[in-house]
């Protein structure tokens, strides 16, 4: 079709390349087919969400509830209210042994919206950032849109998939501008021990790069791991970025509520940015945050619990089920099962098994692809026990069938 201009409507309507080199979120696709099914009254097991199922505790509710009643709706600072930021700090000292002030830490809508505002204010054209595999899906695409490379350094299951400094270091070069990191791991569950971190810090200063550590699921460790941040050893503030999140610690993941820590003059930048983009953060959630920071933790121990008794029943299920092999998550809420042993001409990948999961048996799951682990896939264990046996149960005549 030609306009009246002369010019084609396939001009007109030609994406900008920032848009067209990055993709829709995997997981993204998964949920929206599970929601189809339901809609049609489909009863899905759904293991594909990564969110607590749990409420968003009570105090947090009655503090957003409580800034509407005081009409606490108006714009805030950029950077979130000074009270936030201070709770921000003062939590994260005596949670994860770090040090910052209010001036280094800016308020954001989300944990992702952390990381993407934080690639965007230092990743130039053909900078290198380094990310290991499995990763979570929107690590790669943030990276390209900001015009940058993904350096993609596998781990493996027979090492719990974690990440070694040795293979860092090996992958750097003279574009390299920063490492990210993800521990807990989505979609493993892989823990790096604290030497491990620490090492990687290392490379990090010896190599003049940045770490960005995103710490989602910080508080969700099992057996010996515990929470840990790289930012709790000494001299590693100059060098490292702290991404954190309150969707997952505190089940708010639809408030949209995250930080940065990071050295002044990043804080300033990741502000400038949202200064001409979204502006301060919602201001309600931003006072429901702050009750968070100020309050109880309890509800995080009930959750990791009962994640903990989740985690052991869909790890022994799983296990007994022929050509499935899955190394043991230490953090997290996800499994990441092989399941290559059961390809096939209709199976001839993960996301093959993905799609004859949900279209067979209407259990839904996010295929390791888009992770950058291809064979695998990803389940959610952020859900009901009962919920749990009713997919294994369907799991096990899917994957029986396939055999």
């Amino acid at each position: 079709m030609e306009l009246a201009t002369g010019r084609k409507m396939e001009e007109i309507f030609h994406l900008a390349d920032r848009v067209n080199r990055i993709s829709v979120s995997q997981t993204m696709v998964v949920l929206q087919e599970a929601e189809r099914l339901k809609a049609q009254g489909v009863d899905v097991a759904d293991f594909g969400p990564g969110e607590p199922d749990f409420p968003t505790p009570e105090h947090i509710k009655r503090a957003a509830i409580k800034a509407l009643e005081e009409n606490r709706t108006k714009y805030t600072s950029v950077f979130g209210i000074a009270p936030l930021r201070q709770a921000i700090c003062d939590w994260h000292a005596a949670q994860l042994g770090s040090s910052y002030q209010p001036a280094e830490c800016v308020v954001n809508t989300g944990g992702k919206h952390a990381i993407f505002n934080t690639v965007c204010a230092l990743v130039n054209s053909g900078d290198e950032v380094i990310i290991g595999a499995p990763y979570w899906v929107s690590y790669p695409d943030i990276i390209k849109y900001a015009g940058g490379k993904p350096v993609v350094v596998p781990t493996h299951a027979e090492d719990e998939f974690i990440l070694r400094a040795a293979e860092v270091e090996k992958a750097i070069t003279p574009r390299t501008r920063m490492v990210m990191v993800n521990s807990p791991n989505n979609p493993t569950g892989a823990v790096i021990p604290p030497d491990e971190f620490a090492k990687i810090l290392e490379v990090c200063k010896r190599r003049h790069v940045w770490l960005l550590s995103d710490e989602c699921y910080s508080h969700f460790t099992y057996g010996d791991a515990k929470p840990f941040s790289i930012a709790s050893v000494p001299g590693a503030k100059e060098h490292t970025i702290i991404a954190g999140s309150f969707s997952k610690t505190f089940a708010m993941t639809g408030w949209r509520m995250g930080y940065v820590l990071a050295p002044k003059p990043l804080v300033d930048a990741v502000a400038k940015l949202q200064s001409q983009s979204t502006s301060n953060p919602n201001s309600i959630t931003q006072y429901a945050a702050l009750a968070a920071m100020r309050g109880s933790m309890d509800t995080v121990a009930t959750m990791l619990a009962e994640y903990a008794r989740r985690r052991e029943s869909i790890l022994a299920g799983l296990r007994a089920i022929p050509g499935i092999t899955c190394a043991t998550p230490r953090g997290a809420f996800y499994v990441f099962p092989n399941v290559s042993a059961h390809f096939n001409k209709q199976m001839p990948d993960d996301v093959g098994v993905a799609k004859q999961l949900l279209e067979r048996e209407h259990v839904a799951v996010v295929p390791g692809e888009p992770f950058g682990a291809p064979g695998h896939i990803r389940i959610s264990y952020a859900t009901s026990m009962e919920r749990i046996q009713e997919g294994l149960s369907r799991m096990r005549r899917f994957f029986g069938s396939a055999a």
